[in-house]
């Protein structure tokens, strides 16, 4: 037992005060002469001893009455089990992501989340809410009230990480109480549960449906003199779901449905639309989750892509069989013809072979990857790695190293590249491998696309600007190498002229920081501004030569079709669709461990959190003592003669 107040203590000093009035008798006695007195010696014998027991009594109640009101005073207590956490500061953290849109046996998860937050958090109680796009610190449930009732989902996903470091950024003394409520636990990283200033409580919301289709992406895997082979990639969650309906829109306008029926996880379904501008959507309908139901894109209309190759013609001669005049216009220029001033035209340059690279096309090539143009980098042979180097050393950390005259075999394929997105129908790990005689290594930051067997890299890629470097580990002439003879040749080279082509399809993730480079001339006052019939934003943009860069960071806030306009002049269409990391309603099976708690509601929270945390005060019990003496002691006045 502890005290609250054990400087009450003290006043137990006053229990002198009836010890001494019994033992001194204050009282005074007047002498009465009586004629006959052995009655009364007789009576006073029988009294005196009756009184003896009472006046003990009363002073056992006296001091036991006074004893009890001192200690009932000074509150006395037992502390709790868990007494260090009794001042923890509480946080919420609510998923707002769009899987909170599924049902369960009270309504969709969120909303009833919503309701038990308004339902259960004490309006006394101090506490910090976060959400997936908003923040209310220090606050109370009266406080956010309203606000709270005004939420709606958010288009980022949930992101524990980004939750946790919120909370670590509020300085406080006090450890801190984190209830999380979300249907996403196969996100938890341990290395956040393991952090011991915060006690983690998980409140996982079940769904009752666990079935769902997503439209994932959509892309043209051919093209013909009239239409476009569209390819819709859809997957499918839970038990398989078949005779799903899928539509294709150009606008309000409805050009062909089909019936999804599914053999595995994902599958494709093939459209043929007509070969022209396109601002539209494909849509399903699953009756499950709405918001991946439908995919917006955009196709702007068709025009060749300029590129250019730097180089020896005979050497650039394969190119001529990738890059047709259908679809093309390819120019082949040796460095001593270069026209400087038309490489600002070109939306992909390839330099290959060159033996050096003067320090003015250095800096013109800087300038043209930067304002979103690809360049391709194929070395010599017996190319100065010095001398290429300092030129790479424009582009980031990428470098190249040492020279080897060995066989290698290119056996690798970075699957996941975007340079590879949608170019394979599976991944494949038995193909004819190409193989180089000379070989640099690519050392430095990037990203492989291509790799030897000995698990250096063949063919890199790194982002600078707006635009992207492509960089190869040896020359590809048929002396040097059969690359030219393998199958990959084609999609590789097409697909890092077509980066930035027109005729291909847009669609961009809302929450990607996306980047889009437009081709308009508009003076340094102007701005371009980007709208739809429910939404219109500024973008951050920056005025390059006759191009302007968008950077679209957390925008647009819903998904959709939107026109890029230059005041009222439509420059370009775009398309933003959801994040597609919310379409899996499975939870994990996790249990309770050492690092966190489930709980099945913020309810359960506080009655652990009393139980274990408030300390058993017992000051009452003694208030109920001295009412207890304070009667005895009336009784035994009254009645005890």
């Amino acid at each position: 037992m502890q005290l609250k107040h054990p400087e009450i203590l003290y006043f137990l000093f006053l229990l002198l005060v009836p010890i001494i009035v019994h033992l001194f008798r204050l009282r005074r006695f007047k002498t009465q002469v009586f004629t006959n007195v052995r009655l009364l010696k007789t009576i006073k014998a029988q009294t005196q001893k009756n009184s003896q027991i009472k006046k003990w009594l009363l002073l056992s109640c006296r001091l036991l009455l006074l004893t009890a009101i001192i200690l009932a005073f000074a509150q006395p207590y037992f502390p709790s089990k868990d007494t260090d956490s009794s001042n923890n500061q509480l946080f919420i953290v609510l998923d707002n992501s769009f899987s909170m849109q599924a049902k369960g046996k009270k309504g969709e998860l969120f909303k009833r989340a919503v309701q038990e937050l308004l339902e259960q958090i004490p309006e006394s109680e101090q506490f910090s809410l976060l959400t997936n796009t908003e923040s209310f610190w220090n606050t109370d449930i009266k406080s956010i009230r309203s606000d709270l009732q005004k939420l709606n989902y958010s288009a980022l996903p949930f992101s524990l990480e980004s939750q946790i470091n919120k909370i670590n950024t509020q300085k406080t003394f006090e450890k801190k109480d984190i209830i999380i409520i979300t249907d996403a636990p196969q996100l938890i990283e341990s290395n956040i549960l393991s952090d011991k200033r915060n006690t983690l409580y998980f409140i996982i919301p079940q769904s009752e449906q666990k079935n769902n289709t997503a439209i994932d992406s959509v892309f043209i895997r051919e093209t013909s003199d009239t239409f476009y082979e569209l390819n819709v990639k859809v997957s499918q969650y839970g038990n398989p779901n078949n005779n799903i309906p899928i539509s294709v829109y150009n606008g309000t306008k409805k050009l062909v449905t089909s019936q999804l029926t599914f053999s595995k996880k994902s599958e494709k379904v093939t459209f043929n639309i007509p070969k022209e501008s396109f601002n539209g959507y494909v849509s399903i309908e699953d009756g499950a989750l709405p918001y991946d139901n439908t995919y917006f894109f955009s196709i702007a209309a068709l025009k060749k892509n300029k590129i250019m190759s730097i180089g020896e013609t005979i050497k650039n001669n394969f190119l001529k069989r990738i890059y047709i005049e259908a679809e093309f216009d390819l120019s082949n220029t040796p460095l001593s013809d270069l026209n400087y001033s038309q490489i600002e035209k070109q939306d992909a340059i390839v330099l290959n072979e060159l033996a050096d690279i003067p320090l003015a096309l250095q800096t013109t090539l800087k300038t043209f990857v930067q304002n979103g143009g690809n360049l391709v980098v194929i070395p010599d042979n017996v190319t100065k790695v010095g001398a290429y180097n300092s030129f790479l050393k424009n582009f980031g950390q990428i470098q190249l190293k040492g020279n080897e005259a060995t066989d290698r075999k290119i056996t690798k394929i970075n699957f996941n590249h975007p340079l590879y997105s949608d170019v394979f129908e599976s991944k494949v790990s038995n193909f004819q491998y190409p193989t180089t005689k000379n070989s640099f290594q690519i050392t430095g930051s990037s990203s492989e696309i291509l790799g030897y067997s000995d698990q250096s890299s063949f063919l890199s890629s790194t982002k600078f600007g707006a635009g992207t470097l492509y960089l190869f580990a040896a020359a590809v002439n048929n002396t040097n190498s059969n690359f030219q003879q393998s199958p990959l040749i084609v999609p590789t080279f097409y697909k890092m002229a077509t980066a930035t082509a027109t005729g291909t399809v847009k669609a961009y993730t809302i929450g990607n920081n996306e980047t889009l480079t437009v081709a308009s001339k508009i003076n340094k006052e102007a701005v371009l501004k980007v709208e739809n019939q429910n939404e219109q934003f500024i973008p951050m943009q920056q005025v390059v030569n006759n191009n302007v860069q968008l950077y679209f960071s957390d925008l647009p806030q819903q998904a959709g079709n939107f026109l890029i306009k230059n005041k009222e002049d439509i420059i370009d269409a775009i398309s933003f669709n959801y994040s597609r990391t919310e379409s899996d309603l499975a939870t994990a099976d996790i249990k309770n461990s050492k690092d966190f708690e489930i709980i099945p509601s913020v309810e359960s929270y506080y009655e652990s959190s009393q139980s274990n945390r408030s300390d058993n005060q017992i000051w009452k019990w003694f208030v109920i003592f001295a009412l207890f003496f304070l009667i005895s002691e009336m009784a035994i006045i009254r009645f005890m003669k």
